[in-house]
């Protein structure tokens, strides 16, 4: 939808739209700050005479627009030809709920429902946790989905220090692809499987199909019997991660209601640090667990990455299928029945899947006769949610965390620390990663996706240089407590702590909402292809960056690419925090050279507040939403034969 056209009408003050900006009442600010507030005014205008402020359109329930008659009216002939006839009296009171849904209590005015039902919707929003035990049993599944997907990926931290020396691996290139193997095939394949697996076997079908490839590939790989087996083996683990990070997020958020869907889907990140920590705990339970050979403690270590898909895949049908995929299947009795399980009342049902099947109607309209692919690279707004998304992506991968999770056991080695203990403390930066990765379901709709960006970068760059610089304290073989090993692990603590809550949650969340509904899988896709695909490269070049510059110089690298992703991000970055679809639309159409332009004029006033504590004037804000709430007390005539609403 695009935006409302609005005139540049110079600095306002949004918090205050109906503010009574009469000369009688403007001539009570005292003349020095009327002064300076013109001033000001002024030369805003006069150094960015080109941009114009945007102005996002309001987000518009498909229903909102239409009279009590035309919403039953609709819902009558839906019922009919969905086949849900049956069910009409209850989706006739789910419609009229789902046209006030922009206020919580909009419900209190729908005359058809009785005190029943509107107690019911009370309860909903005093109680949101109070959900069925099916919603929490699918719960449970996208959390198992998550612990698969982390213990792929550390589980190698331990079981490389075996198996190179097994199979006399000693090249840093054939090291680093041998652990980078599962993302490459990511990045090439399995991301891009996603959109047809998911058409053809549903969200369900899906987390089942890659948790049976990461079940055989864990017994593969711990049967490898050498390198090129267990690079095969490896390669082909990656086809069930990039399907399993895209889909799980999704099947959550299609079927949680909207009071806790946030944190549902952010749940992911949390159980993948779960399931990163087990990595490591699995490493330390094994470490002598040598009775098949000399070094066949890696075998017990992948080999236990095929329990827990195990169970994801028994459970996996037991759960209902994800509503909105049914009804994109045209099986609307099968969404209603699905919907049924995962609500506690069937108005709460009905509400949730005619809302989402109107807005489904909305994306279907959107995508017709278009070409996804250059839609996707060649409209501005696309583009800017690509390049966002490409960033945050990008920086999860470069920000140094998985040169942690895949090779920390090896730097505590190299640190001075014995095998044994450097598995004990990776073990502690998995459990310091998921411990610290818990506050960032609050902190990430409140502190905001781009202020945590801004806050962690810095602070991510100084823990790398504490790490690489302790590599100049000279070893004590005799003392292994010494001061080097314990800056080291101090320093790759400090790290996880800080990374969890920032560039843990952030690229996934962001990427989600980023992009246009009707676009949205082939972003997701895209997005996930960037993470996976500079896992890769980091996986596979770390072995030789750090022979090539000694831990100093590779911690560097690292650091210095956090240092550029607070730059980057101060500049370039927008803030996807508590907008909707079409705020969205407005802000990623704001260009780069105008989004950074606004923060480089923003720097002084940033340094005026913040550091000399002045009494500034507020800045003229980079984007204006006009917020008119639907006013339930008021009807707007519809005209059903054309689709519009009478002025």
């Amino acid at each position: 939808m695009a935006p409302i056209e609005k005139p540049d009408i110079g600095p306002t003050d949004t918090s205050h739209e109906n503010k009574d900006t009469s000369p009688t009442n403007s001539s009570k600010t005292s003349s020095h700050n009327e002064t300076h507030y013109t001033e000001y005014a002024s030369a805003r205008r006069q150094s960015s005479a080109t941009r114009q402020a945007s102005v996002a359109a309001l987000l518009r329930n498909p229903l909102a627009g239409m009279t009590e008659e035309a919403v039953l009216a609709d819902v009558d002939t839906w019922c009919v030809e969905k086949g849900l006839s049956e069910h009409q009296d209850t989706f006739r009171k789910g419609a009229l709920i789902a046209r006030v849904a922009q206020r919580d209590d909009g419900f209190e005015y729908v005359r058809q429902l009785s005190q029943d039902d509107k107690n019911v919707l009370r309860y909903e929003i005093q109680h949101r946790w109070s959900q069925p035990f099916m919603l929490y049993f699918l719960v449970v599944l996208c959390a198992g989905s998550a612990i698969v997907q982390g213990m792929d990926q550390t589980a190698v931290n331990g079981a490389q220090l075996f198996y190179f020396d097994e199979f006399g691996i000693v090249n840093q290139w054939q090291r680093g692809l041998l652990n980078g193997a599962p993302y490459l095939c990511s990045a090439v394949i399995g991301c891009w499987t996603n959109a047809p697996l998911n058409k053809l076997f549903g969200r369900r079908g899906t987390i089942f199909i890659s948790c049976f490839i990461s079940f055989v590939t864990g017994i593969w790989m711990a049967v490898a019997n050498n390198w090129v087996n267990l690079l095969f083996a490896r390669f082909a683990l990656g086809f069930a991660v990039g399907a399993k990070s895209s889909t799980t997020p999704v099947y959550a958020a299609e079927s949680a209601p909207k009071t806790i869907r946030g944190a549902l889907t952010m749940m992911w990140q949390m159980w993948t640090a779960f399931g990163i920590m087990l990595g490591f705990v699995v490493s330390v339970v094994f470490q002598d667990l040598d009775f098949l050979g000399e070094y066949s403690q890696w075998r017990w270590m992948l080999a236990s990455t095929a329990i827990p898909p195990m169970f994801v895949m028994l459970q996996v049908y037991v759960c209902p299928e994800s509503p909105r995929w049914y009804m994109e299947k045209g099986k609307y009795d099968e969404a209603f029945s699905a919907l049924r399980r995962l609500r506690k009342h069937d108005i709460q049902a009905a509400r949730d899947m005619y809302y989402a099947y109107k807005l489904l109607e909305i994306e279907q309209r959107e995508r017709e006769g278009k070409n996804l692919v250059k839609e996707f690279f060649f409209v501005k707004r696309n583009r800017r949610a690509a390049q966002s998304s490409f960033f945050v992506m990008f920086m999860q991968q470069f920000c140094g965390v998985n040169v942690i999770a895949y090779y920390s056991s090896a730097i505590f080695e190299q640190a001075g620390f014995s095998r044994p203990n450097a598995l004990w403390v990776s073990f502690g930066t998995g459990l310091t990663n998921f411990l610290f990765a818990i506050p960032a379901i609050y902190t990430i709709d409140t502190f905001g996706r781009r202020n945590l960006l801004l806050t962690t970068f810095p602070l991510m760059g100084l823990c790398l240089l504490f790490c690489g610089f302790s590599f100049y304290i000279p070893e004590s073989p005799d003392d292994p407590s010494g001061a080097r090993t314990v800056c080291v692990a101090l320093a790759i603590f400090l790290f996880m702590a800080v990374y969890s809550p920032g560039e843990g949650p952030v690229p996934f969340t962001y990427s989600a909402e980023a992009f246009p509904l009707w676009i949205r899988d082939v972003g997701m896709s895209f997005a996930t292809a960037t993470c996976w695909g500079f896992n890769f490269i980091l996986a596979l070049t770390w072995p030789p960056l750090l022979k090539a510059f000694t831990p100093q110089g590779a911690f560097g690298w690292y650091a210095a690419w956090n240092f550029f992703g607070w730059v980057y991000c101060y500049f370039l970055l927008p803030e996807t925090k508590n907008l909707t679809l079409e705020e969205l639309d407005s802000v990623f159409s704001v260009g780069n050279r105008e989004h950074a332009r606004y923060y480089q004029e923003k720097l002084p006033w940033y340094f005026q507040k913040h550091i000399l504590r002045k009494d500034v004037v507020p800045m003229e804000p980079l984007y204006q939403f006009h917020d008119a709430p639907v006013d339930v007390h008021k009807e707007r005539a519809f005209d059903a034969e054309k689709g519009e609403v009478v002025r």
